[in-house]
């Protein structure tokens, strides 16, 4: 892919829903429209809660019989190693993990795709701080993912509310789908949400 190519996936917003039941979370993730009301089902993933954390499958459906992407960490109980984005067919399509020595005032997160390196910071420190230190479920979070050049990749921000819902916002072409709803998925499971 070429500098300035769109991405094989690129949907310029999305939502991410999380659905809390007894045994697992449950993210649904719907394209939608500028004002962020799902339009289009898009993919479903679930992940066993109390499970460590180190891979979630996205699925096409409720049926749960069609994976079309994930990602997987690459060293077992190694929280520094990262996670390989993958597609349907299992070629890595994008890369993340925390920064964890960065992430002690400010959650902080790298990413690799196609064209492109970046790193996501918590746009408030002091938001982040109040969510390391307290118990509110509620407090929006809103994290900003730039290139290497300080361009906008994506964002993601999750509003004041007592559900999971998380906007994605993705200017950058370059940034497929897959890799910006797994980035966000992620988020919510490293931050234990």
């Amino acid at each position: 892919m070429t500098a300035g190519s769109t991405a094989e996936m690129y949907l310029p917003h999305f939502v991410v829903k999380q659905k809390l039941t007894l045994m697992v979370n449950r993210y649904e993730v719907s394209e939608s429209d500028e004002a962020g009301n799902p339009t289009r089902l898009m993919a479903l993933a679930e992940q066993k809660r109390m499970a460590f954390k180190e891979q979630v499958t996205f699925f096409s459906d409720g049926s749960r019989t069609r994976p079309v992407f994930g990602f997987k960490a690459r060293k077992k109980l190694d929280l520094n190693a990262g996670y390989d984005i993958t597609d349907e067919s299992g070629a890595q399509i994008g890369f993340f993990r925390k920064d964890f020595g960065a992430s002690l005032l400010r959650s902080t997160f790298h990413i690799e795709g196609p064209g492109y390196t970046g790193t996501g910071q918590e746009r408030s420190q002091v938001v982040g701080l109040l969510r390391r230190f307290t118990d509110l479920d509620f407090i929006p979070i809103h994290f900003d993912f730039v290139d290497s050049a300080g361009s906008p990749l994506f964002s993601v921000e999750r509003k004041m509310s007592l559900g999971d819902r998380y906007r994605v916002t993705v200017p950058d072409q370059r940034v497929d789908f897959r890799v910006a709803a797994a980035v966000a998925v992620g988020l919510d499971a490293l931050m234990s949400r």
